[in-house]
């Protein structure tokens, strides 16, 4: 499957011998409760808060910080422009990995009374096969935590 207007051949090309994007910096949530969406991934998933200032001024923002990662934080009812043509709560699909086993996990989670909606089970990453497990955030979005095999 190919983008429309591109010929199939060319969506593989590289340029200048080099891979033309390399890795994702960041993303964007858009939530409804920016304070419950804190807690559920700084308590429940170990990531940490920053408040950052954009670099053209204006308030500052709200991201989560893990390893290399970084997810921005918009309140759906007022997100930062630019942003996405339809900016929901809810809509996301988003995969973590993590060295910590899963069962460890499982105990983790219950004991935040944070309920797991599938797995273990197995699935394909993006570098190699995955166990993983299923959850939903204050919004909806369908969160994966998975171990590399």
């Amino acid at each position: 499957m190919h983008a429309v207007g591109w010929p199939a051949a060319d969506m593989c090309h590289c340029v200048a011998g080099g891979t033309m994007i390399t890795a994702i910096d960041h993303i964007v949530l858009s939530v409804t409760d920016l304070d419950e969406t804190i807690r559920f991934y700084c308590d429940g998933l170990g990531m940490e808060l920053q408040l950052f200032t954009p670099p053209a001024g204006g308030p500052s923002r709200k991201a989560l910080i893990f390893g290399q990662q970084k997810i921005n934080l918009h309140d759906a009812a007022a997100p930062y422009a630019p942003h996405a043509r339809q900016p929901v709560a809810g809509a996301g699909d988003l995969c973590f990995l993590s060295a910590l086993p899963l069962a460890d996990w499982l105990v983790h989670l219950a004991a935040r009374n944070i309920e797991v909606e599938s797995g273990p089970v197995p699935r394909t990453g993006a570098t190699g096969p995955l166990m993983s497990i299923y959850l939903r955030d204050p919004d909806g979005n369908l969160i994966e935590i998975a171990n590399q095999l």
